[in-house]
């Protein structure tokens, strides 16, 4: 190949362009975006000037019983942009508060679900499985604390919904290592856009020595210096308002598979730019975005160090220059503006490749999220420190990978559905949630799951309750493997070992993953590898196999009837999913037991 685009498809494409531009020039409000013509299969936001903005600091709420409402709401992401309907938690306008726990005690967090208008009312898909016209007028909702060792009836199930003025008390215990866990939406079938409105916050879970104080034990920066950042992109109509749909090829309440951003968000403002003074800064950020896998950086490559995955601190600070970040994972990071001279701006950039089928619409990667500009007052100047755990008066070390008693394969994969169905159908093991056909892991057992994932894209996988390490991955001749072990019918389990078709050696963890995740990137055509131990019911204080249901004892309804009208029947278990949001509600996501 020349790299020249073929005759017919250039005749192709010229003919979908014309296509579009008579739809445009019939009506001027056939597409509330703008088209570019050098790329006319996706939309593209309104001309937004970055930096205009500084970067909003997110509230804290602390104590251990905490009420956080969702409601619905206006909010100005960027001041070009006129105020767009939105969701907030607890009083915000966008997103919700960053909630602050202790190791150990109890946080009950009273939820209500006071959202009165449904601003992604227009991009609902009935089609997919469990939603209904009812979820336009009448919001479902779910909390989810997301890393939380929770009881299930408090994880936020995603078929335990609560409709407008209905809500319930969840209690999390809170025992485990200290970390940065967030909460966020989880309704069925509505979770990508539920959140995409707003319904996300930080949960900061502090101990004696991550104190998030001056003068803590481990000597990190806290306070003014201890900034929790989430990330997202978006995409904005040229009215303002946030939009879901990424192309045109899709129309109005149709789902889709991938749609990534074009304006990068944080903390609900577009582009913002963040004062600081000169010394370290300790960076809590959550990719909270609906697809999009980034691979963040400074601009000008400055090393900064890793100290903490989801599951908590490491050992001790790594030094790198970037991280990848998929949608649902956490990291923790030190990095250091004190060298930087006085009026310096340093941009937090992303070059993540965009995958290729979604490339080939025209999607470019969407640049950056955010500036720093470095004032002239010193900062916090204590260094990084040396280790952050080990020794008689600190944090017993990373335990060493557990050796796991069983292996299970599990798959990823994409599939093709009929006409009249929102196609492709996201999947694990070739079954839908619906299944009975789930994995029954053994309390107190350690397993190795092998990720097989046989899509051209990576995909966030997510385990409720636990945490994991991640061992490796390793390339996959994924036609070979398709052909020597054929793809039955759409739910039947499809998890064969892909081990006979690797290609290439092992690759070890990277070294923002090589503490304990809850969430790991399997990448497109292969098999990542992850060691999980699954806890017993004395260890956490609960019965993670409890049935729970309508259980009147935690139900709070405003309006008169139950929270449970979507499951009648006794739920059991938790689930585990991809975390791009939109593979997430059709229907790559399954339920789990932990059996005694």
């Amino acid at each position: 190949m020349d790299g020249r685009i073929p005759r017919r498809s250039f005749v192709r494409g010229l003919a979908l362009t014309a296509g579009l531009g008579a739809v445009g020039a019939g009506s001027a409000s056939a597409y509330p975006f703008g088209i570019d013509p050098l790329r006319p299969f996706v939309f593209s936001s309104p001309p937004l000037q970055p930096f205009r903005e500084q970067l909003p600091p997110l509230p804290v709420l602390g104590g251990t019983a905490v009420e956080v409402h969702a409601s619905s709401t206006m909010h100005v992401f960027h001041p070009d942009l006129p105020a767009s309907p939105a969701l907030g938690y607890g009083g915000m306008d966008y997103l919700g508060p960053t909630i602050e726990a202790h190791v150990g005690e109890r946080t009950s967090l009273t939820y209500r679900n006071d959202i009165t208008s449904n601003p992604l009312a227009a991009d609902v898909d009935t089609r997919i499985h469990g939603v209904s016209e009812q979820d336009r007028t009448q919001v479902p909702t779910s909390l989810h604390l997301h890393g939380g060792r929770t009881p299930p009836e408090f994880d936020g199930h995603p078929e335990d919904t609560m409709r407008p003025g209905q809500g319930m008390v969840h209690e999390f215990p809170n025992r485990q290592d200290a970390c940065a866990l967030w909460y966020h939406d989880h309704a069925m079938g509505v979770t990508r856009l539920n959140i995409y409105a707003g319904l996300a916050g930080m949960y900061l879970l502090r101990d004696e020595y991550d104190t998030g104080q001056t003068g803590n034990p481990l000597g990190l920066p806290a306070g003014e210096f201890e900034l929790p950042l989430v990330l997202q992109d978006k995409n904005f109509t040229d009215g303002g308002r946030q939009s879901v749909r990424s192309n045109p090829l899709n129309p109005q309440g149709s789902w889709e598979a991938a749609t990534p951003g074009d304006v990068g968000v944080v903390n609900g403002k577009v582009w913002p730019e963040m004062p600081v003074a000169r010394g370290l800064y300790r960076l809590r950020m959550v990719n909270a975005a609906s697809f999009s896998v980034w691979n963040l950086f400074f601009e000008n490559r400055m090393r900064f160090w890793v100290i903490g995955a989801e599951g908590g601190l490491l050992d001790a600070p790594v030094p790198t220059d970037h991280v990848r970040l998929g949608p649902g994972e956490r990291v923790d990071l030190l990095v250091d503006f004190g060298a930087l001279a006085p009026g310096t701006t340093v941009e937090l950039r992303n070059d993540e490749p965009i995958p290729a089928q979604v490339a080939q619409r025209g999607v470019q990667i969407m640049p950056r999220f955010c500036r720093f500009r470095v004032g002239t007052a010193a900062g916090f100047t204590g260094g990084v420190p040396e280790t952050l755990r080990g020794g008689s008066r600190g944090l017993a070390v990373l335990p060493p990978v557990a050796r796991p008693s069983v292996v299970r394969n599990v798959s990823v994969m994409q599939l093709a559905q009929g006409l009249g169905q929102p196609s492709p159908l996201m999947s694990l093991n070739n079954l839908r949630y619906t299944t009975d056909d789930i994995e029954m892991p053994r309390q107190g057992t350690v397993e190795q799951w092998n990720i097989v994932n046989v899509t051209p894209e990576p995909h966030p996988i997510h385990l409720h309750l636990v945490t994991f390490r991640v061992i490796g991955r390793q390339a996959i001749d994924t036609n070979a493997l398709m052909q020597a072990v054929p793809v039955p019918a759409v739910g039947v389990r499809w998890t064969p070992s892909a081990d006979p078709f690797v290609l290439g050696p092992n690759l070890a963890p990277q070294v923002w993953e090589s503490g304990f995740k809850d969430t790991v990137i399997a990448d497109a055509n292969s098999i990542t590898r992850i060691v999980v131990r699954f806890p017993t019911a004395d260890e956490l204080g609960f019965d993670p196999d409890a049935t729970f249901g309508m259980s009147a004892a935690h139900t709070m309804d405003h309006s008169g009837g139950g929270h449970m009208e979507q499951s009648s029947h006794p739920l059991q278990g938790y689930v585990w999913h991809c975390h791009m949001l939109d593979h997430e509600d059709h229907d790559m996501m399954l339920r789990y037991r932990l059996v005694p």
